[in-house]
């Protein structure tokens, strides 16, 4: 069995732009959340889906996927105050059906609403064969190190940096152990899966993502997936009208 758990409990502080919270928000007239639930409900090989969400906007979410046909969420249940509390009760959630040790969980923020079907498909290949998967891509900036912002007496090299994304995959024996380790040795906030694991001292596979799979968190953000969206619509209806026009 294959699981989609994305986590959208979060309000979106730094979008600074709405009192929605940033997964309902619209792009191309179709709220972000749906655009990346999609993904996951048009793959064959996943089974269902599981949202965990800001406990009073769970109502608007049912709706949500009502409205827009969405057949394989199984369950959308309350989020928490952070991040790692949101997929943490996906998980629980998630464990209620997904009882083989080798059974899958893709793990992914409700906010990626152009990712691909092919990051997907990699992401259980790579889950199958070693049992984690965390999709990265090279960092093309230099990075350096402060305490306070101001005064950097450390930098990094380039090319060992990578910037993680989501999906990342897991097996079901994996990620409930990495949970019940946090809850033991008191590991509370996380920033993401693959930081639980390495901070409980574990490696995690990395495999080649897709820069075009931004996460949307800023205003900035906002423009981009709107350009991007935007051009291919234009892209499309040039195709279209040339491919009239040659006829």
């Amino acid at each position: 069995m294959i699981t989609a758990m994305l986590f959208a409990g979060g309000v979106g502080s730094r979008m600074k732009s709405s009192d929605m919270p940033k997964q309902f928000l619209k792009v191309a007239g179709k709220p972000i959340i749906i655009r990346t639930v999609e993904h996951f409900e048009r793959h064959s090989e996943v089974d269902d889906i599981v949202i965990a969400c800001k406990a009073d906007w769970i109502d608007y979410l049912n709706e949500l996927l009502k409205q827009y046909e969405i057949k394989k969420v199984r369950a959308v249940i309350p989020g928490g105050e952070t991040g790692y509390e949101s997929i943490h009760n996906g998980v629980v959630e998630t464990a209620k059906v997904a009882k083989a040790k080798d059974d899958i969980i893709l793990i992914c923020d409700g906010v990626r609403p152009m990712l691909s079907e092919k990051l997907i498909t990699n992401c259980i290949e790579n889950t199958r064969k070693y049992g984690t998967a965390v999709p990265v891509t090279p960092s093309i900036d230099s990075l350096l190190y402060s305490e306070d912002g101001e005064l950097c007496k450390k930098s990094y090299k380039r090319s060992s940096m990578y910037i993680t994304q989501a999906p990342q995959g897991y097996t079901m024996e994996k990620i409930l152990w990495a949970h019940s380790e946090a809850e033991k040795r008191g590991i509370t906030n996380p920033v993401s899966s693959s930081e639980l694991f390495i901070e409980l001292g574990e490696a995690v596979h990395l495999f080649i993502g897709e820069r075009t799979n931004i996460k949307v968190t800023t205003p900035e953000d906002m423009d981009t997936l709107r350009a991007s969206f935007f051009y291919k619509h234009f892209k499309q209806f040039a195709e279209e009208e040339l491919g009239d026009e040659s006829q």
